[in-house]
């Protein structure tokens, strides 16, 4: 990415253009290079500007925001920001490696979040990492299925069954177990699969609230409700729910200290 952000606004209604505008023009190192107002002239603007960020309203008439970038080559394809009024294109805009999502009315803290999102992102190599980058978003918007675990928000899983998707928040969760290179959450009675390890999962999620008690389980502390030593001596995990959980020996004097925190 250059050092000057150069942007793109791509949306059909006038106040809203107004509004992206004027929190543009006021940072700077932002260059506004082209607006669109629909999804036609969208493609036309974003391949022959090619900048390195357009904020594309998911609602275009002609075309709407995702079938915009299915038009694009990795080349013209730049970092996106979806901005909409609705939020049930959430989860995909994530599937597709958006690198945020403005619900209308956003502030202008929310703006610049989503702003600083793009100027750290690392892309020094445009040729390389960014034509990498888009052809994964043109291979998710293709691909209807599948178990890749896409990107999500912070503070979510995005989980897949067949053609649907929807967002999972960590703090709902109340274990995980390993499932060779799967993990499976399990979440208020249901199951869900997601492609990642456990040692990855235990990395990113929040020590004060989850805790490895096997080489195969995590559990959310905060759905435990007693520890247990079952007659053969073995140490359990009792959650809210009635679940009963081995914890291994290696790791109960860690747990205990856990509790008893």
């Amino acid at each position: 990415m250059t050092e000057r952000l150069r942007v793109v606004i791509a949306d059909d209604e006038p106040p809203a253009r107004a509004v992206l505008r004027e929190l543009l023009l006021a940072r700077d190192g932002v260059e506004l290079c082209g607006e669109a107002r629909d999804g036609e002239e969208a493609v036309e603007v974003l391949r022959r500007l090619q900048p390195d960020l357009v904020f594309l309203d998911v609602q275009l008439p002609q075309l709407d925001g995702f079938e915009v970038l299915t038009r694009l080559e990795p080349a013209a394809t730049p970092e996106v920001v979806f901005v909409t009024a609705y939020d049930e294109f959430a989860v995909r805009a994530f599937e597709v490696h958006a690198l945020d999502y403005l619900v209308k009315p956003f502030t202008d803290a929310r703006f610049e979040i989503a702003l600083d999102r793009v100027r750290t992102r690392a892309s020094h190599d445009r040729t390389g990492a960014e034509s990498a980058r888009a052809a994964r978003i043109l291979s998710d918007l293709g691909a209807g299925g599948g178990t890749v675990q896409a990107s999500a928000p912070p503070g979510h899983f995005l989980v897949r069954a067949g053609r649907r998707s929807w967002l999972v928040g960590i703090d709902e969760v109340d274990w995980i177990e390993a499932d060779r290179y799967y993990a499976t959450l399990h979440v208020r009675g249901q199951t869900h699969l997601v492609r990642e390890t456990m040692a990855s999962l235990a990395a990113r999620l929040d020590a004060a609230r989850f805790v490895r008690i096997h080489r195969s389980t995590i559990v959310n502390l905060r759905r435990v409700r007693e520890l247990r030593r079952t007659a053969v001596g073995l140490l359990e995990l009792v959650l809210h729910d009635g679940t009963r959980l081995d914890v291994s020996r290696s790791r109960r004097r860690a747990l205990a200290a856990r509790l008893r925190g």
